[in-house]
């Protein structure tokens, strides 16, 4: 049987958040677990990809990087200029994988992580991680999991019996695939705006959503509507309530793929349908509209069910933080989450994450201050 390995802090996932965890936990002194076990600061980053790029290097391809929100830098390593038709899917990994070689992270991958869970009843005791290699004991866990690896897929009558296609937003590759069909696009997001408008250039397309979108009158100003929405997306998460998509927050903006549907006539939202039928769906009216593709870009929930088993979930489903510490759960710290979903947001929380799990170990006079 292997040894248990130890890290006095354990970073889950090696996106824009937890490389920014890396990148501050190497400046508070914290060294390599890999390169030097017996440090009495170390750290490591269990990664699930098997490249660097987090979930950027499973985006569609037309996703280019003159249509995606921009993307900021990583801590101490601005981006190289880079032709806006470039698929972000081949820059932000490219950009990624530069930060790692130059900051010489501790990064192991691809590790997959089953379950965290709490060593014994000491609240200043140790977290066990359980993953693919092998189990680590850790006095902290910064978890950086991002959303991509748990799609929303709502339950909709009849869609086991559906004799089509069905595929999520994380399936999407081009608008080919869709030559010549008739697809039921689902969801109000930009992720939904943006294949509706690619897919309708080859294909019959109805825009299915649960709610009325809510389009923006005038351009988005992230220095007044962006700070609005980090304090209501703050609020949300410190009261416990289940983290929601920043879109729910801000509505849509009339970005040029957006007015590139509405000019082409495809723009028109339908409520979602009630049932799904083998060759269709019946649509909310009570007729019928045949498809032969469903689209569900329903959006992503946090990806977090290795963490379940510290049962941090309160009864509405969400779990309570205070700036990136989880209030049940002191040693576990959530970045890339709520607030800290965008790019810079998850610059910000990797740094807050660890300026709060330095301070805690100092406290409790376990590690000397640096």
């Amino acid at each position: 049987m292997s040894r248990d390995r130890r890290a006095t802090v354990v970073v889950i996932g090696a996106g824009q958040a937890g490389l920014s965890a890396g990148y501050h936990l190497q400046r508070h002194g914290f060294a390599s677990a890999l390169l030097d076990p017996e440090a009495e600061r170390s750290f490591v980053i269990l990664d699930g990809e098997a490249r660097p790029g987090g979930a950027w290097q499973h985006r569609w391809a037309s996703l280019t990087m003159a249509t995606v929100n921009h993307i900021f830098d990583l801590p101490g390593f601005r981006q190289s200029a880079v032709d806006p038709a470039t698929s972000s899917r081949e820059a932000v990994p490219g950009y990624f994988a530069a930060f790692e070689a130059k900051m010489r992270l501790p990064i192991l991958r691809p590790v997959s992580v089953a379950a965290v869970r709490r060593a014994d009843t000491d609240p200043d005791g140790e977290l066990l991680i359980e993953s693919s290699a092998g189990l680590w004991r850790a006095r902290a866990v910064i978890n950086a999991t991002g959303t991509w690896r748990n799609p929303v897929l709502p339950e909709v009558p009849g869609a086991d019996r559906f004799l089509g296609r069905q595929l999520h937003t994380r399936d999407y590759v081009s608008l080919d695939e869709f030559a010549g069909r008739s697809v039921a696009v689902v969801g109000g997001g930009i992720s939904a705006v943006q294949q509706l408008e690619e897919i309708s250039r080859v294909a019959r397309v109805a825009w299915y959503t649960r709610h009325e979108p809510v389009f923006l009158d005038g351009d988005f100003s992230p220095e007044v509507e962006g700070r609005e929405t980090i304090e209501r997306v703050t609020a949300d998460v410190e009261a416990g309530n289940p983290s929601r998509s920043v879109v729910s927050y801000t509505g849509l903006a009339w970005t040029p793929y957006a007015r590139a549907a509405r000019d082409r006539g495809v723009l028109a939202r339908r409520p979602i349908f009630t049932a799904i039928e083998p060759h269709g769906v019946r649509e909310a009216d009570g007729s019928f509209t045949s498809v032969d593709t469903i689209l569900w870009a329903t959006g992503f929930r946090p990806s977090i069910a290795h963490l379940d088993p510290l049962g941090l979930r309160n009864e509405r489903g969400g779990i309570e933080v205070r700036g990136t510490r989880v209030v049940a759960e002191p040693r576990v710290h959530l970045i890339g989450y709520g607030p800290s979903q965008s790019t810079v947001g998850a610059n910000r929380a990797g740094r807050d994450a660890v300026a709060e799990v330095d301070a805690a170990l100092r406290s409790e006079n376990r590690i000397p201050q640096m």
